[in-house]
């Protein structure tokens, strides 16, 4: 794992690596390598995938969950490169999580209809709002 962190801070000049309890990226230019675990190389170039895209932050939730996608699919052909294993049940779990957390915060919580989400990150409910 050192050595593909090494390999990468040669190819990234900028960005800052800081250890830390999970994987995350820190805009604009941190990357937390999390403890060493099986996927551990995926889970950084997952990470590397944000910093590479120019992730910074998110309007919507759907936002988050496409940022979430294209930084996998980004951490899939940084593999390649990196010589690192691609794990897509790995990426499909872990996007399981946004999407899991998605459907919840869209439930309306007086009558359980999916809400959608304007840009001003409000959510809205088409049956309860039209019966106000």
């Amino acid at each position: 794992m050192d050595e593909l962190v090494e390999q990468i801070k040669r190819d990234n000049l900028g960005l800052v690596f800081k250890e830390g309890k999970k994987f995350a990226f820190r805009p604009p230019k941190t990357i937390i390598v999390g403890p060493e675990e099986p996927k551990a190389e995926l889970l950084l170039l997952h990470e590397l995938g944000h910093a590479m895209l120019g992730h910074r932050d998110f309007r919507t939730h759907i936002d988050r969950l496409k940022m979430e996608n294209d930084a996998w699919e980004k951490a899939k052909e940084l593999a390649v490169k990196y010589g690192v294993e691609y794990d897509e049940e790995l990426a499909q779990s872990e996007l399981d999580t946004y999407r899991e957390w998605l459907h919840k915060k869209s439930c309306c919580p007086v009558c359980g209809l999916t809400r959608f989400q304007t840009p001003d990150s409000s959510y809205h409910c088409p049956r309860c709002e039209n019966l106000a």
